[in-house]
């Protein structure tokens, strides 16, 4: 078996369960200044990280972050001079947390380090505290950020943006709401799916993807129908985290790339968008992924994986979780499709992951059948 060669990056310290984010201030230790990154949501936990030393707090993160709203953050750390930085929230928060932890006392701007391996370093410590399960943005080397003026996403990626110390506690996720836990569970399934049937994937990312959708199909419907579910909680956690490990050497495909234009474009949230797309993806692939395709669908309960019933059957999986799957419900108009699979074909560093390739009229057909 002769595969390429993977670097893989994790967490230097992981710390999973109930409870676990009242460890972060013993473990961060003396420190004169914190800077935490967060919602206005998830700053009501800051207490319970039991930070020495001066707090503070930038909570102005919206759902896709772009560069003002990264700017905004750099000046308050700019102010504060932090020693260490901390993100508290879903993935838009940790994003930035990191370009936040590189980037304050850099001479580099964004445009800098946008693409791979071009930050110069970092002095300041990052801790990550996840407080959804969907991006796996705390395992993982690789922030985005959307540009307002293009309307696409730019992708930072580097080994200096692995946090120091991660935190996985399911009581942060007790309060997440029932669609919200189910579209960011999907998500966190679709990034361990597209690194598993990627051109790219590798034996050891498809032991983390399979640990994931698996824990997606045993825990999700769970924590979705009780929410305050401890061991689904948990589990779907480690579906996330173990994704965001995938993201890393492999990444994503298609399915990503699809959904990129349903969030810059039509706003929806990301977990949204690539629950809409995940299936249509999957049938597209299953032709030449058919063994992986197979696992997938045992793995969510879809007995019939025919081509002609898998779509159907993954949408159903997504419904059943009340996730609304058509995208003109969700404000999309049929004149801007082709628009849509336009940008979403020319997003190369994506697409060309996919295990089949797609033509630009591949992509509107998926666009119309999530219509």
């Amino acid at each position: 078996m002769t595969t390429a060669t993977i670097t893989l990056h994790q967490p230097r310290r992981l710390i999973v369960g109930a409870g676990t984010i009242g460890q972060v201030g013993g473990l961060v230790g003396a420190t004169k200044s914190a800077l935490v990154i967060a919602t206005p949501i998830t700053a009501r936990f800051i207490e319970r990280l039991q930070l020495p030393g001066k707090v503070e707090v930038f909570d102005a993160i919206p759902g896709e972050p772009d560069i003002a709203t990264l700017e905004a953050a750099l000046d308050v750390a700019r102010r504060v001079r932090p020693d260490v930085v901390v993100g508290l929230g879903g993935g838009s928060v940790l994003d930035v947390a990191k370009l936040v932890a590189v980037l304050w006392d850099s001479e580099q701007g964004l445009a800098d380090v946008a693409g791979p391996n071009k930050v110069a370093g970092r002095n300041t410590r990052l801790v990550q505290v996840a407080t959804t399960a969907g991006t796996g943005s705390e395992a993982g080397i690789r922030s985005l950020i959307t540009d307002p003026v293009k309307g696409a996403k730019i992708a930072v990626e580097s080994p200096h943006m692995i946090a120091d110390i991660a935190v996985l506690d399911p009581e942060l996720t007790f309060t997440v709401p029932p669609a919200v836990t189910a579209a960011t569970g999907v998500d966190a399934m679709a990034h361990c799916v597209e690194a598993f049937t990627n051109k790219r994937a590798h034996p050891m990312i498809d032991g983390f993807a399979r640990m994931g959708f698996r824990l997606v199909g045993q825990y999700l419907a769970r924590a979705v129908k009780d929410g305050s579910d401890t061991e689904a909680r948990e589990g779907m956690m480690l579906a996330s985290y173990y994704g965001g490990i995938c993201l890393g050497p492999v990444n994503t495909a298609a399915g990503h790339a699809i959904a990129y234009p349903l969030g810059t474009r039509l706003g929806l949230p990301h977990g949204l968008a690539n629950a809409i797309v995940f299936p249509h993806v999957l049938g597209f692939n299953q032709p030449v992924a058919p063994q992986k395709t197979a696992e997938v669908a045992e793995a969510l309960g879809i007995a019939n994986t025919a081509p002609a019933a898998l779509v159907d059957s993954a949408c159903k999986f997504c419904s059943d979780l009340n996730i609304e799957m058509s995208l003109s419900r969700h404000g999309a108009n049929a004149g801007d499709l082709e628009a849509y699979a336009a940008e979403a074909h020319a997003n190369r560093r994506l697409m060309d992951n996919n295990p089949a390739d797609m033509t630009v009229e591949d992509v509107l057909a998926i666009y119309k059948a999530a219509f």
